[in-house]
This record gives C-alpha cells, sequence and structure tokens, in this order.
C-alpha cells in the first residue's frame, strides 16, 4: 500500500523559515512528478510546486523566489524549503505523487495525509 508521509510542519513567524519533506514507500515502480499543494480554511485546495523528471521546477506565482523545491528520485522523497513566509502561506501542505505500483500498468496520484504551517506573530 502506498503511503506519503509528511513532516515539518509547524508554527513559525513572518518572515521566517521552514522545510516539509515528503517520503513515498509501498510497491512504487515509478514516479514521474513529486510536489506539493495546500489548502486554507475556507478556500480551495492549491498547487504550490512540482519536480518532474526532467525540466525545471515549477511554482505558483505567489511562492517563486521564496519557495524552493527538491527531489531524491533514489529515495523517493520530496522537500519544499520555504522561506520569507507569509501569514497567507498558512495552509494544510500536502504532499503528492504522481506514480506507478509494480502492481499497476498506469500513473496515478498519490497523496499524503497533510503537515499544518502556520505564519503568525
Amino acid at each position: 500500500q502506498v503511503q506519503l508521509v509528511e513532516s515539518g510542519g509547524g508554527l513559525v513567524q513572518p518572515g521566517g523559515s521552514l522545510r516539509l519533506s515528503c517520503a513515498a514507500s509501498g510497491g512504487i515502480a515509478a514516479i514521474t512528478a513529486m510536489g506539493w499543494f495546500r489548502q486554507a480554511p475556507g478556500k480551495q485546495r492549491e498547487w504550490v510546486a512540482t519536480a518532474t523528471n526532467s525540466g525545471s521546477p515549477n511554482y505558483v506565482d505567489s511562492v517563486k523566489g521564496r519557495f524552493t523545491i527538491s527531489r531524491d528520485n533514489a529515495k523517493n522523497t520530496v522537500s519544499l524549503q520555504m522561506n520569507s513566509l507569509r501569514p497567507e502561506d498558512t495552509a494544510v501542505y500536502y504532499c503528492y505523487a504522481n506514480a506507478r505500483l509494480y502492481s499497476d500498468n498506469s500513473y496515478s496520484p498519490y497523496w499524503g495525509q497533510g503537515t499544518q504551517v502556520t505564519v503568525s506573530s
């Protein structure tokens, strides 16, 4: 069974930094992309960043220059370094992976359970 386990959320003051990490495991044969979404209270889930197997990472405009996504393809992990955090970055952050299992012939998205990030003074 596929599991994506996130860590690194917490409370930070505006202007501070946090690093989120996510590890995928459980019968995974291949991953084409890993990334992050977030959901603030009362809002829809929003895409934040993606790191694919090839090409440059992509970011939503509101985090460009502040967030950096990185992947370790060999370990099936992805991290999100978040700097210059703002109150509007407060949300539950979800890791995802577009993965194919050994028991499957197609790729599907898999999600972590979410980790809370709160930016407040």
